[in-house]
């Protein structure tokens, strides 16, 4: 039996794993229940097939361009994860190899984002971009309780103030350490937080401003620098001394090859913490993360826990407790096997794909590009107003997956969203050949569409937001 989700896929709810008699040898079961554990043993090929053939119902990685997550390591990378698999990073004393190496990585990252003094830093890896932001608003969080029982002052109702178009991890950052988010709206003049009409916002409570260097909704980046001035301005008129996040998720590992010249980083003093996603665009597979803070003065010693290693003191700062240390080894990889000139080419080389998708497709009589790919290599693009009644951006969505592509069509942020987007994330395994193969296929699906004498059937649901 099967029934039908939300999101138009079906969902098998039979809880009968029927097994091919081509795998099963005699004694095996041929008939396993999906929810209960098995009684008994099967052997490891039987096993292996049954979940190598679930995962086929898997769309094709390659093809997702939903994703900002990396899909392709090259095959020395994939040997390292293999022998790494067993490592488990919070256990520094087993492990002291893999701990060195996680230090040697955000200290990289430290010097490569402009830290002040490199021997006056402390970072961390995490196990995903989403725990540095936590880690990073947690450390504004407490900065501020601290300046304000020491000033004698009440250290409720903190708040945060951030853009409408920040991902979900700052929403549920702001619910579970109770904070009040304050959502600067977006709108056609201020697409990205740009420092406007931020006064508004910014009180005695306010912890701090989150700084967004490449949008999911859009790939652009909020203005820094634009932001730190506001927040100059604001100070000299309030005295409330309000500092930054930078949720560099993708962008701080793009901005610093591909926009060298860009202000956003330790170089803005007002800039208290910056991370970001190894396993994005810092090319390295699911699920690492790193977040590294100016100074050791402005990480709260209380986020600190303090374990032996080699005889020493190794300060260590983490939500997760055991997590994987073979994705730590391989950023390192990474780091080794590109360098600068390395990370520069790869990501331009995503940068040149993404403006020639971008071009081709506002090429097209139906499309207005909102973004060009020309920050991070991630673009957007939404209907034209009066092109037609017959179909949406949805339409071309559901098109695209018959043909295994994943380009996503999601409103806009906050007061923006009856406007529809559709976005393209160019990674590493997204070349020029593919993104021609891409090109026809929309091409192909626009003429089908457009051919349309009436409206396409519209499914209910369509305005739930969408999140990479």
């Amino acid at each position: 039996m099967e029934k039908s989700t939300s999101n138009g896929h079906h969902r098998n709810i039979n809880p009968d794993l029927d097994v091919n008699p081509v795998f099963v040898r005699p004694g095996e079961a041929t008939v396993f229940d999906k929810f209960k554990l098995p009684a008994d043993q099967s052997l490891p090929e039987t096993a292996y097939q049954i979940v190598h053939d679930e995962a086929m119902l898997d769309g094709n990685s390659r093809l997702n361009l939903a994703t900002f997550v990396s899909t392709w390591m090259d095959d020395e990378a994939k040997k390292l994860y293999a022998e790494a698999a067993d490592k488990n990073m919070i256990d520094k004393d087993e492990y002291p190899g893999t701990a060195a190496i996680e230090d040697r990585c955000w200290r990289m990252l430290a010097d490569l984002w402009n830290v002040p003094d490199a021997a006056d830093t402390i970072g961390t890896s995490t196990i995903g971009s989403s725990e540095a932001c936590m880690l990073g608003g947690l450390a504004l969080k407490r900065l501020w309780q601290e300046r304000r029982k020491a000033e004698g002052k009440s250290t409720e109702k903190p708040n945060l103030i951030m853009s409408a178009a920040v991902q979900v991890v700052w929403e549920k950052f702001c619910n579970y350490w109770d904070i009040e988010a304050r959502y600067v709206p977006v709108s056609p003049d201020h697409l990205v937080l740009d420092g406007y009409d931020l006064e508004k916002y910014v009180d005695e409570n306010t912890i701090g401003v989150v700084a967004i260097l490449g949008q999911t909704f859009t790939g652009l980046y909020d203005d820094v620098v634009a932001i730190a001035a506001k927040l100059d301005e604001i100070q000299a008129a309030t005295g409330n001394d309000v500092k930054i996040h930078v949720d560099g998720a993708s962008g701080a590992m793009v901005a610093p090859f591909c926009q060298p010249d860009l202000g956003w980083d330790f170089g803005i003093d007002r800039v208290n913490s910056i991370s970001t996603s190894g396993h994005k665009y810092g090319l390295v597979y699911p699920g690492v993360g790193w977040v590294v803070w100016r100074n050791t003065a402005v990480l709260p010693e209380s986020m600190i826990f303090h374990v032996s290693y080699l005889g020493g003191d190794m300060p260590t700062l983490a939500l997760n407790f055991s997590r994987p240390g073979a994705q730590v080894l391989l950023q390192y990889y990474q780091f080794l096997r590109l360098g600068r000139e390395g990370y520069r080419l790869v990501q331009q080389n995503s940068i040149d794909v993404a403006t020639y998708l971008s071009s081709e497709i506002e090429k097209m009589g139906p499309f207005e590009l909102v973004s060009r790919g020309d920050t991070i290599p991630v673009f957007a693009w939404v209907l034209k107003d009066g092109h037609t009644g017959n179909w949406s951006l949805y339409d071309l969505a559901d098109r695209l997956r018959m043909k295994g592509w994943l380009v996503p069509a999601y409103p806009m942020a906050d007061n923006m969203g009856d406007v529809i987007l559709q976005r393209i994330v160019v990674k590493v395994g997204l070349s020029r050949d593919l993104a021609s193969s891409l090109l026809a296929d929309i091409r192909g699906d626009v003429e089908y569409l457009d051919s349309l004498e009436t409206p396409l059937p519209r499914e209910a649901g369509r305005g739930v937001h969408f999140h990479h």
